[in-house]
């Protein structure tokens, strides 16, 4: 399938971003966002995801973590496409229900082109260390508009805040990673339009 990997940057007032991703990896990372609790996250993404990722972002942390969760979000997006390219013999759809101790956790993505999100999460806390938990919804709003993609995430069984973050991003990961997977019976692009 050729080489999978983009580097991405953004820079802007608010946030400067560097971010490379190996769709091809073996789940390692190197992730300094300023947001230790974010870091931990996109850790948890990549490591079972089995993608290569590193991240460095300079943002205005001292205002809060909205410009700095959802600007990686834009370029981790943004390097999701580029790495896929045409997207010509990927299976296309994936999906994992990811269980974390109490809790449950289900991701479907769809690598359509077409960007929405649908969530449903609730969390009981405001924040956990130093990261906004509304911005977890924003997170997967930006990646999936900036990526193209159809993707649904759920909490099934509710329990610890951690767990429920946790879980959502590790089954986000085990999703895109059966999406972006070769399906060894076509070459072409899996639509009946022809294109995604």
């Amino acid at each position: 399938m050729g080489d999978r990997t983009a580097e991405c940057k953004r820079k802007t007032k608010e946030t400067d971003i560097t971010l490379s991703l190996n769709l091809d990896g073996r789940g390692k990372s190197e992730i300094h966002t300023g947001i230790p609790f974010f870091d931990h996250m996109l850790d948890g993404f990549s490591r079972h995801g089995l993608f290569d990722l590193k991240v460095h972002v300079d943002g205005d942390i001292d205002v809060d973590s909205h410009h700095t969760i959802e600007d990686t979000g834009i370029v981790l997006g943004q390097a999701i496409a580029k790495a896929l390219g045409d997207k010509a013999g990927i299976r296309r759809y994936g999906y994992f229900i990811l269980p974390m101790d109490e809790t449950l956790a289900l991701a479907a993505i769809d690598l359509s082109g077409r960007p929405y999100l649908k969530f449903q999460a609730e969390f009981t806390t405001d924040r956990l260390g130093t990261m906004d938990m509304e911005m977890v919804r924003e997170f997967f709003y930006a990646v999936s508009y900036s990526a193209g993609m159809n993707l649904h995430l759920r909490i099934l069984e509710p329990g610890n805040n951690h767990h429920m973050a946790e879980a959502l991003f590790k089954a986000f990961g085990k999703a895109l990673d059966m999406a972006v997977s070769a399906e060894p019976r076509i070459t072409e692009v899996w639509s009946t339009k022809g294109s995604l």
